[in-house]
């Protein structure tokens, strides 16, 4: 990982003692770096997009290969799994290759796939196939940040993130929203190849926009000392926690877009496809609920704006329990701003904690985000399929208390 780091929301890691052998940073407002911020912004409209298109087929998906919502939901899991087992050997591998190539690698493969994924015959080819998406994305998500924080002045690294990271909330709300509106005028297959031209336009924007790298130095992989650092880190209590933190929020948040859509394209509610993917624009609760976290973080303490992230997600779960419309989408909006208020908070506080290895410990944090994904996401599917959404919701909730506990018992000074 060497000078810089992969990033969990918005967390960036310079390496001060390498900035005076290289060129400055791109000043800000430089037509080098409108490009660059561009190019990202395009990445990671098509990076997110790729990643969830699928969540909003799933009902379709399911009646196409005749599996259940669990099994259904796998196409999402093996993702963002994927991903998550990805993302700490290619962050190394990109400080040898070169982040440019391994980004514009991964996108390109990522996109192919995703139109392969439409033709696929077979259940199990659909879900390998979903699996090489995700190793595929894992090469923009895990480096996109540090080449940020690499190749921009400080004093524009904070707009660029910004700019960075609503393209990444963007990119998810468009990958359930296209999908879910282009499957009424035709089959799942059809939307997802809609899904997938949508984004070969944005990869093709950031193959044309990225400008070569100006103060990338390849360093050789030294996969024992990035093993030593994280069996480092991994001796923090406090890390421990938080990890299980992005673990049990994100496994919850993931279930419960999974299977919401289930519910309200079923009977009592009996929305069209079409209508039933609006509700994914609850989605940009969260991209406006994160803007304020940090800040009321800095002035409220981390434990207690976390706490109050996780009670509005209860509140926004209850909410969505009767079989009213009106109710479940107050709910989701709520549920989902609580959500990116305690996650913002927590993988920000990943970052503060360590004094080394912030690198690998943002890192540590993302795959732990990623993992609660692939494993919760499939896992809590078993309690929509014998006990409806009330049981979902149930362990949703129970999975937000666990990690409000975790949050609880993280010690307040970090281990030095």
């Amino acid at each position: 990982m060497g000078r810089s780091a992969p990033s969990v929301e918005g967390v960036t890691v310079l390496d001060a003692e390498l900035d005076r052998e290289r060129p400055p940073g791109l000043p800000p407002g430089s037509r080098p770096a409108r490009r660059l911020t561009l190019a990202m912004l395009a990445a990671g409209l098509s990076a997110f997009s790729l990643l969830y298109f699928t969540q909003a087929l799933l009902p379709a998906i399911g009646a196409a290969f005749r599996v259940g919502p669990a099994a259904s939901s796998l196409t999402v899991s093996c993702a963002t799994g994927a991903l998550a087992l990805a993302i700490l050997p290619l962050s190394s591998v990109a400080e040898s290759v070169g982040r440019t190539r391994l980004m514009r690698g991964g996108l390109l493969v990522a996109c192919v796939l995703a139109f392969a994924s439409a033709l696929m015959p077979r259940f199990w080819m659909l879900l390998f196939t979903r699996a090489l998406i995700g190793v595929a994305l894992a090469a923009v998500v895990a480096v996109a940040m540090g080449h940020l924080g690499d190749e921009i002045h400080p004093t524009g690294i904070g707009a660029a993130i910004g700019l960075y990271v609503s393209g990444n909330s963007l990119g998810g709300v468009l990958g359930r929203l296209i999908p879910g509106a282009a499957q009424d005028l035709g089959s799942w297959r059809l939307a997802v190849a809609v899904l997938a031209g949508c984004s070969a336009v944005m990869v093709a924007a950031f193959l044309v926009l990225l400008p070569p790298a100006r103060r990338f130095q390849p360093t050789p992989a030294r996969l024992g000392a990035h093993a030593s650092a994280l069996r480092e880190l991994w001796r923090d209590p406090g890390v421990r926690r938080l990890c299980a933190v992005g673990f049990l929020l994100m496994g919850g948040f993931v279930a419960c877009y999974n299977y919401l859509s289930y519910r309200l394209t079923s009977a009592p509610i009996g929305l069209s496809g079409t209508l039933a993917s609006l509700l994914f624009l609850a989605y940009l609760a969260g991209t406006a609920s994160s803007t304020v976290a940090g800040r009321l973080a800095d002035r409220h303490g981390r434990r207690a704006v976390i706490g109050a992230g996780g009670v509005l997600s209860l509140a926004g779960l209850a909410l969505t329990l009767p079989d009213n419309l009106a109710a479940i989408t107050v709910g989701l909006v709520v549920f989902t701003a609580g959500f990116f208020v305690a996650h913002s908070v927590a993988s920000g506080w990943m970052a503060a904690r360590v004094s080394r290895y912030r690198a690998q410990a943002s890192a540590m944090y993302l795959m732990a985000y990623y993992l609660g994904s692939s494993a919760l996401g499939w896992a809590i599917g078993l309690a929509y399929l014998h006990s409806g959404w009330t049981a979902t919701a149930s362990v949703i909730g129970a999975l937000c208390v666990a990690a409000l506990v975790c949050v609880a018992g993280i010690p307040d000074r970090p281990r030095r």
